[in-house]
């Protein structure tokens, strides 16, 4: 009799039946949107991050589909934390699904601001700070700042005593692989998310003579395949140099089993989906949950933990 395969997988003491998730940002501003995922088989929702009021985002067009991916810069549009906050009380561990509540202000201030109310709510679930947001006009990306990133944990951990995760932006450099597991090592960080979307590329259009979004002057964040091996190389660098205790979620370039194969096989717990989820919509997780599940098949691997940050090197 043939062993069932699992695609389970936990962060911390928060167990998830498939280790695939939705991106925030991607078809998850509204109740709607976030209930359909947490009714497919994706093993729980991420919110959109917050701010702590509703904000429009930037002008249209401000995202472009592309041939291996997109481009896009939002700049955050969202209903306001108390609009997440509320759906992630009323649904964290229902029917087994985990919801995880981005935030993301527009200042430290405005980060402290909404983990407090966080901490003094009844919500009991992960918290996703996003420290890496790089299609807000004016505002730096604090996750490259590493005095900066200390001095955020530092005020938040003084109050914040529920599980933090924290998404980064993609490192490039080992002395950046370096020194953000550093500050990183010296906090109770539950998980970092790697990557967000590759800040301020560039796409032209040759027929037009044109840029293709209008914010920031055409500038905004890739995602999709052409920022996998970014995404590869951030989870495996910074899985060889954070405290085991730290999990990691693989986000970037995720769009079949076999992207989710790689993804974990650097040592990823959970993985994000975010452009091809855009494209696709709930199906894609049932149908790379099939593809990986053929995959592990195929090698004999059984758990996600078989294979799990066992990269080969040559």
């Amino acid at each position: 009799m043939q062993t069932k395969i699992s695609l389970a997988s936990h962060i911390g003491d928060y167990k998830f039946d498939n280790l695939l998730l939705n991106a925030a940002g991607v078809r998850c501003s509204t109740t709607d949107e976030l209930e359909k995922t947490l009714d497919s088989m994706a093993g729980g929702c991420v919110t959109k991050s917050a701010t702590p009021e509703e904000r429009a985002g930037n002008e249209s067009p401000r995202m472009k589909a592309l041939p291996l991916g997109s481009i896009n810069s939002m700049g955050l549009p969202n209903h306001g934390i108390d609009y997440y906050l509320k759906f992630a009380e009323e649904n964290q561990g229902q029917n087994g699904k985990q919801v995880i509540l981005s935030v993301a202000g527009l200042s430290i201030d405005q980060n402290i601001e909404m983990l407090k109310k966080v901490q003094e709510s009844a919500f009991d679930g992960l918290t996703e700070l996003n420290l890496s947001c790089p299609n807000v006009a004016g505002k730096s990306q604090v996750g490259y700042d590493f005095d900066a990133v200390r001095d955020v944990l530092t005020a938040t951990f003084k109050f914040f005593k529920k599980p933090l995760g924290l998404k980064l932006p993609p490192y490039f450099d080992f002395n950046q692989f370096n020194g953000i597991s550093e500050v990183l090592n010296d906090f109770p960080v539950t998980y970092i998310n790697v990557i967000n979307s590759i800040g301020n590329g560039l796409v032209v259009d040759p027929e037009t003579e044109s840029v293709v979004i209008k914010p920031k002057g055409g500038f905004g964040g890739l995602g999709g395949d052409y920022v996998k091996p970014t995404a590869l190389a951030n989870v495996r660098a910074l899985r060889q140099r954070l405290d085991p205790r730290i999990s990691i979620i693989g986000t970037g370039g995720i769009k079949s089993g076999m992207d989710v194969f790689e993804h974990v096989l650097c040592g990823a717990d959970l993985v994000q989906i975010g452009t091809a989820f855009g494209y696709e919509g709930t199906p894609i997780f049932e149908r790379i949950s099939k593809e990986l599940e053929e995959i592990m098949d195929k090698k004999g691997y059984q758990t996600l933990d078989d294979f799990r940050g066992k990269l080969k090197t040559i």
